[in-house]
């Protein structure tokens, strides 16, 4: 048995090294302690994409979860971040995160949701845990664009990255990345002033290519002169499983 004291003083964490640096992620549960197992093997293109980034770069992380990638960016590049995250639980470990690699500094943390619009409205979460994803903002639907059942909705503010920009919130990046389960063609309407911006050089956007508006955002980013690689695309689709058909678009000018 555990006194109080004892349990207050619990701090889970896993520390992980790369090019000199050390990172540390705090793990209250397993779905964070995987995050961090899996860190090199989930999204190995979004590792490769953050290596490629300058100490005086500038990401935008748009559904941060609890900032596996966004405290990475700044930890092991040195990259200034903004991080959208408006999941409250995944919004508070990011933050812990942050604090935890001393990074408040470096990555600046908001909890809320990017869209085409500014509303007020419901998340719907698809679990009620931290590490958790496949989340829903207003509609109730899934990363497939199917009917879902929330195990809860909270309470949830969107914003424009564009209105955010033109209102000094935040600069124009090099690099956006854009991961929100199933509303990223929304998240880029809201975006296209500052992606127009010839400083944005490249976004990874993970697209879900059995979607139709999602196959047109790839066509509607090359008219704005971005390009991507069919070969890394198939190097990062999945061919199995629930999220058969999606992958990780670098597109890059």
């Amino acid at each position: 048995m555990l006194t109080l004291e004892q349990y207050e003083k619990l701090n889970p964490v896993c520390e992980l090294s790369a090019n000199g640096a050390s990172v540390k992620y705090f793990t209250p549960n397993t779905m964070t302690k995987w995050r961090v197992d899996s860190l090199f093997e989930k999204e190995p293109v979004t590792m490769e994409w953050i290596a490629g980034f300058r100490d005086t770069d500038i990401l935008v992380d748009v559904g941060a979860n609890v900032g596996m990638y966004s405290v990475w960016a700044a930890a092991t590049r040195g990259a200034r971040v903004y991080a959208f995250e408006p999941e409250s639980q995944n919004y508070a470990t990011l933050n812990r995160n942050i604090v935890l690699n001393r990074l408040d500094g470096k990555v600046t943390a908001y909890c809320l949701a990017l869209s085409d619009q500014f509303e007020y409205n419901e998340l719907h979460l698809s679990a009620f845990e931290i590490g958790g994803s496949c989340h829903s903002f207003a509609e109730r639907v899934d990363f497939k664009h199917e009917p879902l059942t929330p195990a809860y909705s909270q309470g949830c503010v969107s914003a424009r990255l564009d209105d955010l920009v033109a209102g000094g919130v935040l600069p124009v990046p090099d690099h956006i990345k854009i991961d929100v389960d199933g509303i990223e063609p929304k998240v880029v309407a809201g975006a296209l002033q500052t992606v127009k911006q010839l400083r944005v050089r490249s976004l990874l956007i993970e697209i879900n290519q059995n979607l139709r508006d999602h196959r047109d955002l790839v066509s509607e980013l090359q008219s704005l002169g971005f390009s991507y690689s069919s070969a890394q695309v198939a190097a990062a689709e999945r061919r199995d499983g629930p999220f058969k058909g999606v992958a990780e678009y670098v597109f890059q000018r």
